[in-house]
C-alpha cells in the first residue's frame, strides 16, 4: 500500500529572543502572569527587514539540505500561514522562487493555528491521488508584525518561526501518514481574527490601524481547546484502531502548557508524553507543530517506527489531528 512518508524535517527560529522580563510595556505583576498562565518564558521575533516567506525559505532549506534533496525535484509546495507576506499572491510563490523549485506548484492554506494539521491532510490527499510523489509542507508565521504591542491578551504569548516537512509517496514502507481528522465550527469565526484589511473591513474603512492587529478571546479559546483536544485525539485513534498506549509522542499545538497538561489529564496519560517547547518559542501559530516535530525527531524523542499524534486547534474555529508512523 502506498503511504505518504516523511523524508526529512526542518525548522527555523529567528535569533532574537525576548524574555518575559523584557516586556516592560507591561507591569511587573502582569509579566509574572505570562509564565503562570501559559508557560511561555521567551519568544523569538524576526528582524524588521524580514517577512514570513524569509522564515519559510530558511526552514525549507534546512529540511531539504538534511538529505541533499534537490529543490528542482519538488513537485509541490504547500505553505500554511495566517500571517502572509501580502494579501496576494500566495506567500508560497516567493518560497518556490527562492528555493529554485521551478517544477513545483505552490499555494497557501490558512486555518490559523490548525494549519499544519490541515496541511498534512491536504498533502497526504494529493499524494494518495497518485498524481504527485514529492511535496514540501511548510508552516511559517510572523505574528510579531500583526500584534498590538500593548495588548496583554495576545502580545506576550506569540512568537515567530517556521517548520517544514518533506513528504514522499512510498509503497515499500508501513509508516507515514496513517489517518487524519479535521473539524470546523464556523459559528465562532470571530473568536480569533484580524478584523481589518479584507473585504469585510477594507483598510480605508478601518477606524484605526489596530483594526489590522490579531485579536483573540482567550477564555473562549481555552475552553474550546480543552473540549476539542481530547475528543479529536480519541476520534483519530479510534478510527485508526490504535490504542493510546501505542503512541510514543503527542505533538500538540504549542499555545499553553496548561492546555497540554489538561488534555493529557483528560486522556489519562502522563504529561511527559506531550512534547513541549513553547516555553522557549511561545505560540508560533500553525508553525508550532512542525517545529515541534522537527525537534522531537532531532532530540531522539521520536525514532523510525514510532507512532506520533499531531493535534492542533485554531481560528475558524478549527481543529485537526494526524496519526503518523515516523
Amino acid at each position: 500500500m502506498q503511504r505518504t512518508h516523511i523524508l526529512s524535517t526542518g525548522s527555523f527560529l529567528p535569533e532574537k529572543a525576548i524574555s518575559n522580563e523584557e516586556l516592560t510595556q507591561f507591569s511587573p505583576e502582569a509579566r509574572k502572569l505570562i509564565a503562570e498562565k501559559t508557560g511561555v518564558q521567551t519568544r523569538r521575533h524576526a528582524d524588521e527587514s524580514e517577512c514570513t516567506s524569509d522564515l519559510a525559505i530558511a526552514a525549507a532549506r534546512k529540511c531539504l539540505q538534511k538529505i541533499d534533496f534537490p529543490p528542482e525535484n519538488l513537485q509541490g509546495i504547500v505553505l500554511s500561514t495566517s500571517s502572509p507576506d501580502r494579501m496576494q499572491p500566495a506567500t508560497a510563490t516567493r518560497v518556490q522562487h527562492e528555493l529554485g523549485a521551478e517544477s513545483a506548484f505552490a499555494f497557501d492554506i490558512n486555518s490559523v493555528c490548525s494549519g499544519s494539521s490541515f496541511g498534512i491532510t491536504v498533502v497526504d490527499s494529493l499524494i494518495q491521488s497518485g498524481k504527485f510523489k514529492t511535496i514540501l509542507l511548510v508552516a511559517a508565521e510572523m505574528y510579531s508584525k500583526i500584534l498590538n504591542g500593548k495588548d496583554f491578551s495576545t502580545y506576550p504569548f506569540f512568537g515567530d518561526g517556521a517548520g517544514a516537512v518533506l513528504f514522499q509517496a512510498d509503497t515499500g514502507c508501513s509508516g507515514g501518514v496513517l489517518h487524519s481528522c479535521l473539524g470546523t465550527d464556523g459559528s465562532k469565526h470571530d473568536t480569533i481574527c484580524v478584523p481589518g484589511g479584507g473585504t469585510m473591513l477594507p483598510f480605508e474603512k478601518m477606524p484605526g490601524p489596530r483594526s489590522a492587529c490579531f485579536r483573540m478571546r482567550g477564555e473562549e479559546v481555552f475552553a474550546f481547546t480543552m473540549d476539542k483536544g481530547p475528543k479529536v485525539i480519541r476520534r483519530l485513534l479510534e478510527e485508526a484502531g490504535v490504542a493510546l498506549e501505542e503512541v510514543k509522542c503527542f505533538i500538540c499545538h504549542q499555545a499553553n502548557v496548561n492546555i497540554l497538561h489538561g488534555i493529557a489529564g483528560q486522556l489519562g496519560i502522563p504529561k511527559e508524553r506531550f512534547f513541549v517547547n513553547l516555553d522557549r518559542y511561545g505560540n508560533t501559530a500553525s508553525a508550532s507543530v512542525l517545529i515541534a516535530l522537527d525537534e522531537a525527531i532531532s532530540e531522539g524523542r521520536l525514532a523510525q517506527g514510532d507512532l506520533a499524534v499531531i493535534a492542533a486547534f485554531g481560528g475558524g474555529l478549527s481543529w485537526g489531528a494526524n496519526l503518523i508512523r515516523i
